[in-house]
């Protein structure tokens, strides 16, 4: 048997689990927290998650945070090693300045061995423009640079 992958969430796919406005990423997202609940994968999140869903409305809060627990979603730390390999990313403009919170997420899930960063943000996450950016970086950064940024649709398995 084929070892788990090790997903790092950021922030958008929690919230397309709630996206009535996009039923079809909904509904790709559904199925993919079924197979969360089957523990096909090990899944991790970070504080810059819960800093973002402290921003939404305290309805949508409730309901994401409800949501964390329940899939027993795992967290992994924010180091000063994460913060160096974020501001290079800032530095190197693969992220713009302004969006911090990405930067932080790659270098989160890099950082923390992750195999895929899911996301269905494809401005600045699930884009192969930006993965090859990231990957040249973490080659550069002495990391093993096989991070996958990737939507939910892309890691569901029919099986």
């Amino acid at each position: 048997m084929a070892r788990k992958l090790i997903l790092y969430l950021d922030t958008s796919v929690l919230n397309f689990l709630f996206a009535d406005d996009a039923p079809e990423k909904r509904d790709i997202t559904i199925d993919f927290f079924q197979e969360v609940s089957k523990k096909k994968y090990e899944v991790y999140i970070s504080d810059i998650v819960i800093d973002e869903i402290s921003k939404a409305t305290e309805d949508k809060k409730e309901k994401l945070l409800t949501l964390i627990d329940n899939y027993k979603l795992n967290f992994v730390d924010i180091n000063d090693e994460v913060k160096i390999l974020a501001k290079r990313i800032l530095e190197q403009k693969i992220i713009p300045v302004h969006k911090t919170g990405d930067a932080m997420h790659i270098a989160i899930a890099v950082c923390n061995g992750a195999d895929i960063l899911l996301s269905w943000n494809f401005k600045h996450l699930a884009n192969v423009n930006k993965e090859r950016k990231i990957r040249a970086l973490c080659l550069l950064e002495g990391y093993d640079g096989t991070l996958e940024m990737r939507t939910p649709m892309e890691v569901i398995d029919d099986d």
